[in-house]
C-alpha cells in the first residue's frame, strides 16, 4: 500500500514539474512535439531511476559513514553529470539505435534540475532503496505524463489564432499554469 501511495502521490499530486518546478527548462523547450517529449520522457526515466539508486548508495555507504553530508548537492551533481556521460559513452558503443534515438536527450538531462531534485528528495525522505527506486520511477513517469500533455496542447494550439501578442512562449507560460492548476485538483488524493 506504500508504494502505491507514494507512486500517486509523485504522478498526481506532488508532480515534480507542475506542483514542485523542478525541470521547467526541458518542460517549456522540449515540448513543441509529442514526439519529442516522448523521447525526452524515457531518457528522463532511465536517468533519474539510475541516479536515485546511485545518489542513494553514495549517501548511506559514503557520505553519512564519513560525516560528509554537507557535500551532498556537489557529489550528487557530480555523480549525475559523470553518470549521464557514461551512459552516453556506452550507449554509443552498445547500442548505436538507441543512443540516437536519445540523440540531443541524454545532455539536455544534465542540466536538468528535476533529476538532482528527485535524488535529493528521496534522501530527505528517508526512502530506503525500494522505496527510492519507485519513487524515482514515479517522478519521471509523472514527469512524462506531464510534458506528453503539455506538448499535446501546445500542438493543438499551433492549429489555433492566437493573438500575436500570446503567441510563444506567452502562451505556453499560461497553459502551463492551468495545467497546475488543474493537477492541485489531484491535492487531498492521497
Amino acid at each position: 500500500m506504500e508504494y502505491i501511495i507514494i507512486i500517486i502521490s509523485a504522478i498526481f499530486v506532488n508532480n515534480i514539474v507542475l506542483a514542485q518546478f523542478l525541470g521547467i527548462c526541458p518542460f517549456i523547450g522540449v515540448s513543441n512535439k509529442i514526439s519529442t517529449s516522448l523521447g525526452m520522457g524515457g531518457a528522463v526515466l532511465f536517468v533519474i531511476t539510475l541516479a536515485t539508486i546511485v545518489t542513494w548508495l553514495v549517501q548511506y555507504y559514503i557520505l553519512q559513514p564519513l560525516g560528509i553530508q554537507f557535500l551532498q548537492t556537489i557529489a550528487f551533481i557530480l555523480i549525475i553529470a559523470g553518470l549521464v556521460q557514461m551512459v552516453e559513452i556506452i550507449l554509443k558503443k552498445v547500442s548505436p539505435g538507441l543512443y540516437a534515438a536519445l540523440g540531443v536527450f541524454l545532455p539536455l538531462i544534465t542540466t536538468n534540475c528535476a533529476v538532482l531534485g528527485v535524488a535529493i528528495l528521496t534522501i530527505q525522505k528517508e526512502f530506503s532503496l525500494m522505496e527510492g527506486v519507485v519513487f524515482a520511477i514515479a517522478n519521471s513517469v509523472g514527469f512524462s505524463f506531464a510534458l506528453v500533455i503539455f506538448a499535446g496542447i501546445r500542438e493543438h494550439l499551433d492549429l489555433m489564432e492566437v493573438p500575436a501578442g500570446m503567441r510563444g512562449v506567452p502562451i505556453a507560460l499560461v497553459t502551463a499554469g492551468i495545467l497546475a492548476l488543474a493537477f492541485m485538483g489531484f491535492t487531498g488524493l492521497v
